[in-house]
């Protein structure tokens, strides 16, 4: 290990005091390999040796976390690392980590109980009402709320899996694009400047387009099989009027949307520590999200979070892996903000037209491309620092430009399981209720043949 840091640090830095600055255009691109190893770890692991990733996968992100901290300890002066992990983490991993911790408490908190009939427009309305809330308790909560609805409504028919295929298409992808709460790319945009509302407004038109679409398909292949086959099973799951618990955790919510509006609106004064400079105003938000993950754990009875399958176990695992993601992609993010002087001078000329202008298409499949195998948040954040990393500019000037970055990370997290966490868990909720689930391959059939269709007519149409 000692050697390899070593040579890491030589190969990837000219220069030590140009490290210490994390000078984007002097890091080579052995720089970049631990964050290029964690996304493939993520991707790769799950598929090749789950069990060992179930009980390792946070030793796997220390071990890249490690590649970078002590090359940049070395370079550049513990102070140095020191500062630069404290930056990361008071600016964008903590907050990062404690909405997606409130609201996966919150959402966890939402109970749906008694059956429904799963008809086609009963199905339909299920993944309409499941996209739209997706945008308010994220694609992780409205996955875990709405899935268990939805494979009691369809447990007596016979062909059941392209409901559950649609559901991860249009809940756990798609319609989280309209608010930072929505998908973790956005909150990451917001914590970058992005308006809170700049989302909803302007990838409203693309949303309703990709959403429709995909919702219609859906409704007429259901009616097709349900034409077909009916209920050809004995309805397993008695007949109980619907009901929703957990109010109090809608109120709840409705804290969480009031402290990151107050975070955007107020102006409370910094505070320094140890190098970076944090709103006051943001230090509050935070302490908000801590709050109403605790009371909603005290307030919500344990019978019914038990009724969502909830457990810690998602939670853990995103805030480790979360933690590797961020500490290896600080010097990627500096050597993107170096723009064509820096080692991703190649991947700038791809998303940019002969006369410098950006190429909206090219970002869209790109952000697109990459999010449907890698985690789609440090994918947007690679992208949006490509686009020059500025947020008023790109929310102006450049709209079009983060509306494709935005888009993509979003809509394209949908191509396989792995693209967006979610994904993974409805499948193996599926699994575990009857549900015959495609193998990974077999899914991304399904969404080459229905989705990639779609996402070329919405780069004809909006990029």
């Amino acid at each position: 290990m000692r050697a390899f840091v070593v040579a890491f640090a030589i190969a990837g830095t000219p220069s030590l005091a140009q490290a210490a600055a994390l000078d984007g255009a002097s890091l080579g691109l052995a720089w970049a390999l631990p964050f290029a190893g964690i996304l493939l770890s993520i991707a790769l692991f799950p598929l090749v040796a789950h069990h060992f990733w179930e009980k390792h996968h946070g030793k796997v992100a220390a071990l890249w976390a490690v590649a970078i901290i002590v090359p940049l300890a070395l370079s550049g002066g513990p102070m140095m690392a020191v500062e630069a992990l404290v930056h990361t983490a008071l600016l964008e991993y903590i907050p990062f980590i404690l909405l997606l911790t409130a609201l996966f408490t919150v959402a966890g908190g939402i109970v749906i109980s008694g059956n429904l009939h799963g008809s086609p427009g009963t199905n339909t309305a299920i993944l309409a009402i499941g996209a739209a809330l997706a945008s308010v308790i994220g694609t992780t909560g409205a996955s875990m709320v709405m899935i268990r609805p939805l494979l009691r409504a369809n447990d007596d028919r016979k062909r059941n899996v392209h409901v559950v295929v649609f559901f991860i298409f249009l809940v756990s992808n798609i319609g989280g694009s309209l608010t930072p709460l929505g998908d973790p790319p956005l909150f990451l945009g917001f914590l970058r400047g992005v308006d809170f509302f700049w989302t909803t407004t302007h990838l409203l038109p693309e949303t309703l387009f990709v959403g429709g679409v995909v919702l219609a398909v859906f409704f007429v292949m259901d009616c097709i099989i349900y034409r077909r086959d009916g209920h050809k099973r004995r309805d397993p799951t008695p007949d109980n009027p619907l009901r929703v618990r957990g109010g109090v955790n809608f109120l709840l919510l409705a804290v969480v949307i009031g402290a990151i509006l107050m975070s955007a609106k107020i102006q409370l004064g910094d505070v320094h520590i140890l190098g970076t400079d944090v709103a006051v105003q943001y230090l509050l938000r935070d302490a908000v999200m801590a709050a109403v993950a605790i009371a909603s754990l005290v307030l919500t009875p344990k019978a019914r979070r038990a009724g969502n399958g909830f457990t810690w176990g998602p939670m853990a695992e995103v805030a480790k892996l979360f933690a590797g993601i961020f500490i290896t992609i600080i010097p990627v993010l500096a050597m993107l903000k170096a723009g064509s002087a820096g080692a991703f001078a190649p991947l700038v000329a791809l998303v940019s037209n002969p006369d410098g202008s950006p190429n909206n298409a090219a970002y869209f499949w790109l952000t697109g491309g990459l999010s449907s195998f890698l985690d789609n948040a440090p994918t947007y954040l690679v992208f949006f620092e490509l686009a020059g990393g500025d947020a008023q500019t790109l929310m102006t000037k450049g709209a079009l430009t983060l509306a494709a970055i935005s888009a993509g990370a979003v809509f394209m997290g949908a191509n396989s399981y792995i693209g967006n966490a979610p994904n993974f868990m409805v499948y193996a909720i599926a699994r575990a209720g009857g549900v015959k689930m495609p193998s990974f391959f077999a899914y991304m059939l399904w969404a080459a043949v229905v989705l990639v269709p779609v996402f070329i007519l919405t780069t004809v149409i909006f990029f």
